[in-house]
């Protein structure tokens, strides 16, 4: 079921995803050469606490953290180790706070050093498809035209664009409906759009083959089958008669 958000609800999901926003502007300054995932998880679960919110990932399914760090062909749900990054990666970080009861998810993939210029065009398109996904999104449409805006931007550019994982409603929980494919077509519903839906929409692309696996060591990492690096970027939004609102940005 969809969960329409009253005026009230979206300011307090708002609210959240300032502070989310804000916290993961100084994680990913604290990231560097060197640092650890497990590392910088626990400077985020500072943060976290350090600002009265909760971690919404530690709390959802038995994840065993707070922040998902997934690095180089690790695509979502990468469980933080004790590898320190080394220049050259290409790391996608995945945070999910409750404030107040309000839940906010976002993502980004940042460089690690220098990369690769196909590394660095990946993340430069995976941001661009985030956009054309959120462009896409007005009251009255359809689920569908989110996945048709990634896909039909990332396709043509020969990326893998996961069909296994998708996006989803936040808000009052970590996941809500409706799930939002970013492939197209793509099977599952294909709702109406309306006003006082909160959306979290977050394409993973892939530089080669889009099928993924799960690691069999930590049973949370999700893989791509060939060993190609993989980008993932997420904002929260909400949608309005008129307008959508990118919740995701500092205050």
């Amino acid at each position: 079921m969809i969960r329409l958000k009253t005026t009230e609800e979206i300011d307090g999901i708002r609210a959240s995803s300032h502070l989310l926003a804000n916290i993961f502007h100084e994680v990913l300054d604290f990231v560097k050469e060197g640092k650890t995932p497990k590392e910088i998880n626990q400077y985020a679960e500072n943060l976290i606490a350090k600002y009265g919110a909760e971690p919404s990932f530690s709390k959802y399914a038995d994840f065993p953290t707070a922040m998902c760090i997934s690095v180089n062909d690790a695509v979502i749900h990468g469980v933080p180790s004790n590898q320190p990054l080394v220049c050259g990666d290409i790391v996608g970080f995945d945070l999910g706070i409750a404030k107040n009861g309000f839940f906010s998810d976002m993502a980004k993939t940042m460089a690690i050093g220098s990369i690769s210029a196909s590394s660095q065009k990946l993340l430069d398109d995976t941001q661009i498809s985030l956009e054309k996904g959120i462009q896409s999104v007005k009251n009255g449409g359809r689920i569908r035209d989110i996945g048709k805006a990634v896909s039909g931007y990332l396709k043509p550019l020969k990326y893998g664009v996961v069909y296994e994982f998708c996006g989803h409603g936040v808000g009052l929980a970590v996941h809500e409906d409706p799930q939002i494919s970013h492939d197209y077509p793509a099977p599952g519903g294909n709702q109406r759009i309306r006003a006082g839906m909160t959306l979290a929409i977050e394409p993973m692309v892939n530089l080669g083959k889009p099928e993924v696996y799960i690691d069999k060591e930590d049973k949370w990492t999700v893989r791509t089958v060939d060993g190609k690096p993989s980008a993932h970027f997420e904002h929260t939004i909400a949608v309005f008669d008129d307008h959508i609102e990118i919740l995701t940005v500092p205050e």
